[in-house]
């Protein structure tokens, strides 16, 4: 018993994932996807958006898009209609959806997508 009780004695701590250490950990490379957590069969990823992106699509998958800082478009081809986002806003592209992110300003956003839609920039 004395085991048993020792591991119901362990606590377990959950990390805490500082947004602000993520965003250093980017280091300035945009398109440059980072896996902030994973949940599931889904991960959470950041980047930075600065410039333009190319034109692609995912077949399989929705693509979600959350700004953290900054401001950014996506562009899609119709019949869908450019879209801007900024700080506290998100947009989900639907799969197929053929689109391309582009920024002025550093903006730094997280992506919800399939762990295995390994996303880099090119």
């Amino acid at each position: 018993m004395g085991v048993i009780k020792n591991l119901m004695d362990h606590k377990i701590t959950i990390p805490v994932i500082k947004i602000k250490g993520k965003i250093k950990e980017i280091d300035g490379r945009p398109y440059y996807p980072i896996d902030v957590a994973k949940v599931n069969d889904q991960v959470v990823r950041m980047a930075l958006v600065k410039g333009d992106y190319h034109w692609h699509q995912h077949p399989n998958e929705d693509e979600l898009f959350y700004v953290i800082r900054g401001r950014m478009t996506i562009q899609m081809k119709p019949p869908y209609s450019k879209i801007t986002l900024g700080p506290g806003e998100m947009a989900v592209i639907p799969k197929g959806v053929e689109h391309y992110s582009a920024s002025k300003e550093d903006t730094y956003i997280l992506m919800f997508e399939p762990y295995a839609l390994q996303s880099k920039g090119d």
